[in-house]
């Protein structure tokens, strides 16, 4: 009986002793989500970048799964040039009056160790949601050196043909439509 008991105690403390999974709010002062844009059918390449985020990331270390959900404003486009900016904002580009956010959901489905590599999910933008798989390609946690409490960062690339949303002003001028989106962030624990 009492070995019996014993291992139950074992099997419950090490069932315990396993990590839970952890949400991590995405810092908006340390996203960067960015893209090269080819101008005049590669005259020149522009690169605008969105100022405004936020999400989460759910991550369980010991389960190697987890999640990401990040909603982008796209009225916070900026090309360094506000004429570029407004013509982005408007109905010929991505008509942010309509179409104010860009989302993107999924789920972590490779590792190397307990970091994760890729992520697939589904895009939602200009009223269009496709596939898109993140290559990430780096990922760590830490202790941050100034606060002391854990962050996690990951520099990650998504490439897709921005006509399959909907994106496709500049296509009959030789503009290129292959767009590669290029994200770092870096988020702490939810409160």
């Amino acid at each position: 009986m009492n070995r019996i008991v014993l291992a139950s105690m074992a099997a419950l403390m090490s069932a315990g002793a396993f990590a839970a999974p952890v949400t991590y709010t995405l810092d908006p002062s340390h996203t960067y989500p960015s893209f090269p844009a080819v101008h005049m059918g590669g005259l020149s390449v522009w690169r605008g970048k969105f100022d405004s985020t936020s999400g989460k990331v759910v991550y369980d270390k010991a389960a190697k799964s987890g999640s990401i959900e990040v909603t982008v404003d796209m009225s916070s486009i900026d090309f360094g040039m506000p004429k570029l900016n407004e013509h982005a904002k408007s109905a010929e580009i991505f008509d942010v009056a309509k179409y104010p956010t860009a989302t993107y959901a999924g789920k972590f489905t490779k590792f190397n160790g307990a970091s994760p590599t890729e992520a697939e999910g589904t895009l939602t933008m200009h009223g269009v949601t496709k596939p898109v798989t993140l290559k990430i390609d780096s990922f760590l946690c830490k202790p941050n050196p100034m606060s002391k409490k854990e962050v996690c960062g990951a520099d990650a690339t998504a490439t897709f043909n921005r006509a399959d949303f909907g994106v496709n002003f500049g296509e009959k001028y030789g503009f290129k439509q292959e767009v590669t989106l290029q994200i770092q962030v870096e988020g702490s624990p939810a409160a």
